[in-house]
């Protein structure tokens, strides 16, 4: 199927979890060393199973290698998708242990494939506030995949350093984090 286009815009189609796996496959087939790769946002949720698919595939490498880097715009055309290079610690501060809380998902080549850190993940949505994002956050808390206690300890973490991102509204922040963490002690 070819990508089309709307209001000068190209338009991508969505992404599934089969997507998802051709993608990683291709990536881990791209790199040359030994790496990482953290998906976040929609394709956290897809391969958890709670949205069936999303309009970009949000990931973060470590470190970042050349040969994985030039082989995203080949496979974006290839297989009609959108990838972005964004992570939750490019919204908000993270802890320093984010990587060792990261979810494995699988091996492709030379690549490790996980998870960013949920706890993360769920505090820079809340954060955000867009609609989808606060329908994630909830998707994430049925499915015991973090707890309102959890995001707390990690929201009081992090405290600190918001003053690193003056976008951020501390006590709005932490307002919407208190939301989420009602009925938990």
């Amino acid at each position: 199927m070819q990508p089309h286009w709307h209001h000068g815009l190209l338009m991508r189609e969505l992404v599934d979890r089969p997507r998802i796996e051709l993608f990683l496959r291709a990536l881990g087939q791209a790199a040359r060393e030994p790496g990482h790769v953290y998906l976040t946002g929609g394709a956290t949720a897809v391969l958890f199973g709670w949205r069936t698919s999303t309009v970009d595939i949000d990931l973060k490498l470590v470190p970042d290698q050349d040969s994985v880097l030039r082989a995203i715009p080949a496979l974006k055309e290839s297989l009609h998708i959108n990838v972005e290079l964004a992570a939750p610690s490019d919204f908000i501060p993270v802890r320093s242990s984010w990587q060792d809380h990261s979810p494995f998902i699988v091996q492709e080549g030379r690549l490790s494939v996980h998870h960013f850190d949920l706890c993360a993940q769920a505090l820079a949505k809340i954060e955000r506030g867009h609609v989808q994002d606060l329908a994630d956050v909830r998707a994430m808390l049925e499915r015991g995949l973090v707890d309102g206690p959890a995001l707390r300890d990690y929201f009081r973490a992090i405290q600190p350093d918001l003053y690193k991102y003056p976008s951020i509204d501390p006590a709005t922040f932490a307002r919407a984090v208190a939301m989420f963490a009602v009925g938990d002690p």
